[in-house]
């Protein structure tokens, strides 16, 4: 009769050692001397540099298959870094706590990211157009106004978090959560904390394979990201030698879950462009040159990949650890600026600095000139995030298919050349375009230009809300870019109905509505349920 109280007391003490345990572990300080702060950060800054120089070249040559050409590339080439978005986008985040704090609002990183000179893509450009139509962070990044959230963007640009939050993941959470939803959700938020937590982790970690399990604990493991790093950790135990192996078997299960390139072998998508990452730090075995070439080599984002994968690298054994003909190229390049921004190399390596000792007051730790002291932490992520539930692509349909969609007013047809159509537009208010479909979602593509106004759209009869098409930024004009994307509808046939409003903002030159293409979206499985890799049957 006293088993059940003998039981609860048992566990009543193991709960507390565990208890005890953790908070022993929470408090304890990890001490790294200056000199080694200062190897590992500029070995961070410079992998970045060389590894997006490495890449710049292939970038998307390999798509769905593995890139076997050579690969063209010599130490002079790390001057490419200074105009690559990897490195200036995080700088400018830099230069907004260099404004306005540590803890500037996100707010206020979105407005330094998009009032910045440079060209930006996909997600990241659509958080800066949100900006300027006045949809904040975390709006900005969410699926409901940016259908690129899932994509690279943030994984791309997070690794200066990493570097100033050594051994501290809740820090790389916490601003990754902030400076993430300018312009990405769920799994794209995902994948910069969990290649910020890589450099945390690299600073203490002697071993990569735990630097990887580690910062994983960083993000919800329900996550896709999570599922699909641990599979790529799979495989590498099961082809410890062979990554041409373990990347035929992830294509085979994770290669076309891309929301983005969805129909098409393109994948922007953080989850698999995250997992080629962990395929050159696990593969290159503490390598540069093989850390960086694994990661090219992959495919598909293969300029990001080998930059993030070397820059982690580089934390891991410090600058000193690169070729001298690596180091004196990057060393040529100290005072030069990247591009729109104020900040040189050497300019990174100081600032950087100077925000890992004021994170590491701000975290409980000690800092003197001999060095900091970290107040390690158990990572504690947040609710988890998804941002497209089991939607996947059925097909597409250009107003030119005349398949489900209806024109009424004065829609005239803009030309990609002089026989191929590129869209239909409208001026005039109160045409309209109707675009009929059975499924559970739809995207409704079509241009951003300095000549486009404002349309109304409407979701079976009832108006969602006004769109506003201008955009005159950076010399870019997109085309057949996303205007609006509704998702989780009941299964059935659907309206979506765009009404011209000619009216325009002060700046635009005209109030033109561009439509490209509408994409049907259906509920249903992008992994199949119980899916196993060969060596699993």
């Amino acid at each position: 009769m006293f088993k059940p109280f003998l039981l609860l007391s048992c566990t009543i003490i193991v709960a507390f050692t565990l208890s005890s345990c953790k908070m022993k572990q929470e408090t304890k300080l990890q001490t790294i001397p200056s000199d080694v702060l200062r190897d590992k950060i500029a070995g961070g800054w410079a992998g970045k540099m060389i590894g997006v120089s490495y890449g710049v070249p292939t970038e998307f040559v390999a798509h769905g298959f593995t890139l076997e050409d050579s690969i063209k590339w010599k130490p002079t080439d790390i001057n490419l870094s200074l105009l690559e978005d990897d490195i200036y986008v995080q700088l400018t985040f830099m230069m907004t706590m260099d404004q306005y704090g540590i803890d500037a609002p996100a707010k206020k990183f979105q407005e330094l990211f998009a009032k910045s000179g440079y060209k930006l893509w996909h997600a990241n450009v659509q958080g800066r157009k949100n900006y300027f139509d006045s949809i904040f962070p975390p709006q900005s990044g969410h699926p409901d106004y940016n259908s690129h959230a899932d994509d690279i963007d943030f994984q791309i640009e997070a690794d200066f978090i990493g570097m100033i939050s050594p051994g501290m993941p809740n820090n790389v959470i916490k601003m990754s959560d902030k400076i993430g939803h300018i312009m990405n959700y769920g799994d794209g938020v995902y994948g910069g904390t969990f290649v910020a937590a890589l450099y945390s982790e690299a600073f203490f970690e002697k071993d990569m394979v735990t630097i990887v399990k580690n910062a994983l604990h960083a993000i919800p493991q329900e996550s896709d990201y999570a599922k699909l790093i641990n599979d790529a950790m799979l495989l590498h135990s099961q082809y410890p030698t062979d990554w041409r192996a373990a990347w035929k078997e992830l294509q085979k299960k994770w290669g076309e879950t891309d929301m983005c390139g969805a129909g098409s072998s393109y994948n922007i998508d953080a989850k698999l462009n995250g997992a080629y990452i962990v395929f050159g730090l696990l593969y290159g075995e503490g390598d540069p040159l093989k850390t960086m070439e694994i990661a090219t080599r992959c495919g598909q984002d293969s300029d990001c990949n080998p930059s993030s994968a070397l820059g982690v690298l580089g934390v891991f054994k410090g600058f000193k650890a690169f070729p001298e003909e690596y180091r004196r190229q990057v060393l040529a390049l100290s005072d030069s600026l990247f591009i729109n921004t104020d900040y040189t190399f050497t300019k990174a390596i100081e600032r950087t600095i100077h925000y890992a000792n004021a994170i590491t007051l701000l975290n409980g730790g000690e800092v003197s000139d001999a060095g900091i002291k970290i107040k390690m932490q158990t990572p504690k992520p947040g609710q988890p995030e998804v941002s497209f539930p089991n939607l996947i692509i059925d097909r597409r349909v250009t107003p030119f298919q005349k398949d489900g969609w209806e024109f009424k007013g004065k829609w005239e047809t803009k030309y990609r050349s002089d026989t191929i159509p590129q869209s239909r537009f409208s001026s005039a208010a109160g045409d309209e375009a109707i675009f009929t479909f059975e499924g559970t979602g739809v995207s409704i593509a079509g241009n951003w230009d300095r000549n486009c106004g404002k349309a109304d759209f409407y979701v079976d009869g009832k108006f969602n809300r006004t769109i506003d098409c201008y955009f005159n930024f950076a010399h870019q004009s997109p085309g057949n870019t996303n205007l609006f994307l509704i998702q989780q509808l009941s299964e059935g046939k659907h309206t979506v109905r765009i009404v011209v409003k000619n009216e325009k903002r002060t700046e635009a030159e005209g109030v033109n509505v561009y439509l490209s293409e509408g994409v049907i979206y259906k509920t249903g499985d992008k992994i199949k349920k119980g899916y196993k890799f060969s060596f699993q049957k």
